[in-house]
């Protein structure tokens, strides 16, 4: 999977705020992701995080 900084992801389970956009700050066997909702940054394993992207949004590409 393409994932690359500064992309916005969508995930298939929300975050406890609410939010389901998340902009990805750090790339490699862990993914560094910030909630746009809410501002909170979380380290989530590659494996796990590709499972629940359904969509990914390039930076400069509308939602």
């Amino acid at each position: 999977m393409d994932v690359q900084v500064n992309d916005h992801i969508l995930t298939k389970k929300p975050h406890p705020c609410g939010g389901s956009d998340f902009l990805v700050l750090r790339v490699g066997m862990d993914f560094k992701i910030r909630c746009v909702r809410c501002g909170r940054e979380v380290m989530v394993a590659r494996n796990k995080i590709e499972k629940n992207i359904k969509k990914i949004v390039r930076e400069g590409t509308p939602l």
